[in-house]
């Protein structure tokens, strides 16, 4: 059986490795991203190598880098939200597919499932009404007994209690702001999401990677309530996990390492 892998690259972005291929979500690969800049050490060539798969959540210019996406080459294979891949393929990428929560397709041995997300699909925000916009989704990844639900952005939405049998859910934290606007899940809110999910380990991304260029070295209360925001919301989140009683192990890894899975993520379900 392939090896089972999994890295945070930092913010949404992570290198899964199972059933054979290597997926990529929300690529962010650069140091800067529009006003923002990586807080974090610059992604590697290692995190981008021999790609299959990129899963594109929804097109939040955080989500969909277009630059990070030319460092992958214009014949990645591309998942966009149904209705933005006449977008995408305008861009010069050449395998683009497009999928909807409830919709499915195959990479290899994987299969990719939509799920619903409740965030704005819009490319420029809930208050834009140019540009493209497609409908904001997560995705549920399965492969050799293993399943992987990479949520995107979205906050808290009834149906997570109806995804069947996650393994490890990749859920965000926080963002790359000093607050946070509608559509995403603080710490605590995060801990209500492993509640509905119940999966077996939870890893917190969408957090300590990306801020806005010098606030993190401001000097008073700007700059301080930046600084906690890039560290404190993982560990936020895992004492709120712990508090409620789940039995999900939550494994806070920094942008940039390997997350180590616990060889029970394999272990068949009772």
């Amino acid at each position: 059986m392939p090896p089972l892998g999994l890295r945070f690259i930092g913010h949404s972005t992570t290198r899964l490795e199972l059933a054979g291929r290597v997926v990529l979500t929300d690529p962010v690969l650069t140091d800067r991203v529009s006003a923002l800049t990586r807080q974090t050490a610059p992604s590697t060539a290692a995190d981008r190598a021999d790609v299959d798969l990129v899963l594109l959540s929804h097109l939040h210019g955080d989500h969909v880098h277009l630059p990070s996406l030319r460092l992958l080459g214009r014949d990645v294979r591309v998942v966009v939200p149904r209705g933005a891949g006449a977008w995408l393929r305008s861009k010069g990428f050449r395998r683009v597919d497009e999928l909807a929560p409830g919709e499915e397709l195959a990479d290899g041995d994987l299969r990719i499932t939509g799920v619903p997300a409740a965030h704005s699909g819009h490319r420029w925000g809930p208050r834009s009404t140019r540009g493209p916009q497609a409908v904001a989704m997560g995705h549920l990844v399965e492969g050799d007994g293993v399943r992987v639900y990479a949520a995107g952005d979205t906050d808290l939405f009834p149906a997570m209690a109806e995804l069947p049998g996650v393994d490890i859910a990749l859920l965000p934290v926080w963002g790359w702001g000093p607050t946070l606007g509608p559509g995403h899940l603080t710490p605590s809110r995060a801990a209500e999401a492993v509640g509905l999910l119940k999966p077996r380990v939870a890893v917190p991304v969408h957090w300590g990677t990306l801020a806005l260029a010098g606030l993190a070295r401001a000097p008073g209360k700007a700059g301080a309530r930046m600084r906690r925001l890039l560290v404190d919301p993982p560990d936020e989140f895992a004492a709120a996990v712990t508090a409620a009683g789940s039995p999900t192990r939550v494994l806070v890894t920094p942008p940039g390492s390997d997350v180590a899975l616990p060889d029970t993520v394999r272990d068949p379900r009772g």
